[in-house]
């Protein structure tokens, strides 16, 4: 395919005889952030918070990214902008220190809610398609635009444990968690009424862009097609004879060289190997 893709690179004005009309998404606007979030909260599942009650310390050993929710509301008095507000939700494991014996592992989930203002231009069309949800409210706002968030999985900058004490803060906990978030984990979330707190900080990148439906003409040189035969078994591989008979004969490898390995021209050194090069005296 990446020989097909340079042959068309190379070809020229005249080749070009068809247009061709395409659907894709324009990106408005896009930014990118590294944001160092400090003692965050980790909600622990019932059985972890006993475990941590109970232990001599914790530390969180890695958390992984297992959702962002995407929400797009447009400025007041400005309609070429809108927020997106992105909240991660990270699932945690930690391990705990019980005396002398083997850490004990903890599971929990830690939130994180973030805000960006990207232009997404204006736009008045309503888009409906067929393949619309057709149990969705009628009410939708179908003039913004679509916000798309990537992340890398979170780097583990430290984590504590804080003591809260039988006076302490402990009320309940008002944090809405999707219903797909919560199937991930086998036991209740703590959500307030504990004793003891594992904070976590966490170093997160992540590039957020809107992008609106667009309608472009492109010159086309011919439609694409697969050049590479399907496999009929997981893991087939190309036949050896096959693949070795397209190699070129190396006859150069079968000549006698001289001692001098540039053969009287000047040579450089490049990674550690000679590499000889042609001298202006030599042209």
């Amino acid at each position: 395919m990446s020989e097909y893709i340079q042959g068309c690179m190379r070809c020229g004005p005249e080749d070009l005889q068809n247009a061709l009309a395409i659907h894709t998404r324009k990106i408005t606007d896009s930014c990118r952030d590294k944001d160092c979030i400090e003692g965050l909260r980790v909600y622990l599942t019932r059985s972890s918070q006993a475990v941590l009650e109970t232990a001599a310390g914790a530390k969180v050993r890695c958390a992984d990214l297992v959702y962002a929710a995407v929400d797009v509301e447009p400025v007041a008095f400005d309609r070429n902008h809108y927020c997106v507000d992105v909240t991660f939700y990270y699932r945690v494991l930690a391990d705990a220190t019980i005396g002398t014996c083997r850490p004990a592992a903890l599971y929990g989930l830690a939130v994180f809610s973030k805000r960006a203002v990207l232009c997404g231009e204006e736009s008045s069309a309503r888009i409906f398609s067929s393949a619309d949800d057709r149990g969705a409210p009628l009410c939708q706002n179908q003039h913004y635009p679509t916000a798309i968030v990537e992340a890398l999985d979170p780097m583990i900058l430290s984590s504590r444990v804080k003591e809260l004490g039988d006076c302490g803060n402990r009320e309940n906990t008002v944090v809405q968690i999707p219903a797909n978030v919560l199937e991930l984990f086998d036991d209740e979330l703590v959500l307030g009424g504990e004793r003891r707190r594992l904070y976590v900080s966490l170093g997160q990148f992540s590039i957020i862009r809107l992008e609106r439906d667009a309608q472009i003409v492109v010159p086309m040189l011919d439609y694409s097609l697969p050049t590479k035969d399907c496999c009929d078994a997981p893991g087939c591989a190309e036949d050896p004879c096959e693949m070795f008979s397209r190699i070129p004969f190396p006859a150069s490898q079968f000549t006698p060289k001289g001692c001098d390995p540039c053969d009287g021209k000047e040579y450089e050194s490049e990674g550690g190997c000679s590499r000889c090069y042609t001298t202006t005296a030599d042209i």
